[in-house]
């Protein structure tokens, strides 16, 4: 069944938030980072609300000590039919009241199968996948496909809870600023961050092009770059070849973990990333973020509602009016020049101001 019509509230009555909520949101840091204007806003309007967050490990550090959520249900995929069972047998120890199945994905379905609560709400049937919405017992309305933020907040409007200015709440902790400043203690012009890759090879930028970013960006800018990233072979192949082609060597800050990443993110005067998490980290935290788009549409996955001036867009044709619904486009990624992104680079210096003043601080922050 749809959420009722009218206003399209499940919980009309002011304050009739469930006191017991679980968001099944299990991987994808973008879209962690997407869902978490979401549970903002249920804590800000029932602080009461006792929220539980069932994810995997590898987001879990952003989610970690969040102000919003109560508690994180990790689901350990890697582990097979072990992990599945896991997960199953704590979920059978907590009645929930409402599960927000943000993740129209058929693991995710699973798992909102598996939890008790009498409401579990998900996405109309249109825009779910692998029969997701089989899984839930109430869904949002049908609406044309948006950007994706929009989506995740639509559930709000389901709940009765008002949006307001969407909040992300993310910050480093002092410890991890300190860490990231040992590593960009010597920087003394702009800090660029260049996020080397993502998992899905069409959306990623050639290296090569960002090593002859990296060279004009301190000829020009007296800016230093640093890497950024985890541990995966694509991406240390990513960075070799930014670190050979480079004439000013970039810092090489792949694999620092994902809480140190977030401050390194926060250090910078500007970033350089395609669609992927840290992008939209950035971006959260009100960083100045060049976005590389070619192969995502820009409608559906862009900066939301800033730097929208700073985005790179080989997704569209020139003069094309293409909407947020238009498909994935691989091959495009290729159109984006090394100068079409220093423009951009020189654009953000120029209008957003430099760091934060804890990068140069000789004193804890």
């Amino acid at each position: 069944m749809t959420a009722p019509a009218g206003r399209g509230r499940l919980f009309a009555a002011p304050g009739a938030v469930p006191r017991r909520v679980a968001v099944v949101m299990l991987s994808a840091l973008g879209d962690v980072v997407h869902a978490l204007p979401v549970v903002t806003a249920i804590k800000r309007y029932a602080p009461a609300t006792r929220l539980t967050w069932i994810l995997q490990p590898g987001p879990s550090g952003l989610v970690q000590g969040h102000p919003a959520v109560d508690e994180i249900l990790l689901f350990e995929r890697r582990q097979g039919w072990r992990g599945l069972f896991d997960v199953r047998r704590r979920l059978a120890e907590r009645p929930f009241d409402l599960v927000l199945a943000l993740q129209p994905y058929f693991k995710a379905g699973l798992l909102t199968w598996m939890a008790r609560a009498p409401v579990k709400l998900g996405l109309d049937r249109g825009r779910s996948r692998d029969l997701n919405w089989l899984f839930t017992t109430h869904r949002i309305p049908p609406r044309p496909i948006g950007h994706i933020q929009d989506q995740f907040l639509e559930y709000l409007d389901a709940l009765g809870v008002p949006r307001g200015e969407p909040v992300w709440d993310l910050a480093p902790t002092p410890g991890e600023r300190a860490a990231a400043r040992a590593l960009v203690a010597d920087t003394e012009g702009p800090l660029v961050g260049l996020v080397v890759t993502t998992s899905r090879p069409a959306k990623n930028w050639p290296p090569q092009r960002y090593a002859a970013l990296a060279a004009r960006l301190a000829a020009a800018h007296g800016a230093r770059c640093i890497l950024l990233g985890g541990t995966a072979l694509r991406e240390r192949a990513a960075a070799d070849v930014i670190l050979a082609g480079a004439a000013a060597a970039p810092i090489d800050a792949l694999g620092c973990g994902l809480r140190t990443t977030l401050a390194l993110l926060e250090a910078c005067d500007v970033v350089v990333s395609p669609d992927t998490g840290p992008f939209h980290i950035a971006v959260a935290m009100q960083v100045p973020a060049v976005g590389l788009y070619g192969y995502t549409n820009p409608l559906r996955f862009g900066p939301y509602r800033r730097f929208a001036d700073l985005l790179v867009d080989a997704f569209g044709d020139p003069g094309e009016a293409y909407t947020a619904s238009a498909r994935y486009r691989p091959g495009r990624m290729g159109r984006i020049t090394v100068e079409m992104v220093e423009e951009k680079v020189q654009r953000a210096l120029e209008r957003y101001g430099s760091g934060p003043p804890w990068r140069r601080a000789t004193v804890p922050a």
